[in-house]
C-alpha cells in the first residue's frame, strides 16, 4: 500500500472537478481570488457526517466570503437529499471513485470493530485567493 500523500501550509491545492449536488460540474479554479474550506467527510446522512456539515451550515455567515464545499464517494443524488433534508446550503461534491480524496490525502485505511479498510479520513482544508493550501486539519 501506498502511503498517502499530506497536504502541509503552503503546498498547492491538487485540482479537481467533481459533479455537485445538481449533476453540475464544479472546479477548485472556479473559486480562484476566493478561500475555500474543502472538507472530506465518509458518507452522507450519517451521524458524524451530519454533525460535521450541519455544523459548517451554522457557522457559514461567521466565515465571510469563504466558499464551503463537501466531498464524499456519495453520488449526487444523494447529496442532493442530504443537502435537502438538512438546508445546508451550500456544495456537496460526489467523489464515488475517491480520486480526489486521494490526491487530497484524505483516503486511507480506517478500523471498525477490528475490521481494517479502506474510505474517507475526515479532515478539512482551507485554500487561500492564490489556491494554496493555508490550514490543514
Amino acid at each position: 500500500m501506498t502511503t498517502p500523500v499530506r497536504l502541509e501550509p503552503g503546498a498547492a491545492a491538487p485540482a479537481f472537478t467533481l459533479l455537485d449536488q445538481q449533476g453540475e460540474k464544479v472546479k477548485l479554479s472556479d473559486f480562484k481570488g476566493r478561500k475555500v474550506l474543502v472538507y472530506f467527510y465518509p458518507k452522507a446522512d450519517t451521524p458524524g457526517c451530519t454533525a460535521q456539515s450541519c455544523g459548517l451550515r451554522d457557522v457559514a455567515d461567521d466565515i465571510g466570503d469563504t466558499v464551503i464545499l463537501g466531498i464524499s464517494p456519495d453520488l449526487p443524488a444523494k447529496l442532493s437529499k442530504f443537502d435537502a433534508k438538512y438546508s445546508l446550503g451550500f456544495t456537496l461534491l460526489s467523489d464515488p471513485e475517491h480520486a480526489t480524496a486521494e490526491k487530497w490525502g484524505t483516503w486511507g485505511e480506517k478500523k471498525l470493530y477490528g475490521k481494517v479498510y479502506m474510505g474517507i479520513v475526515r479532515s478539512a482544508f482551507l485554500v487561500d485567493e492564490k489556491g494554496k493550501i493555508a490550514e490543514a486539519w
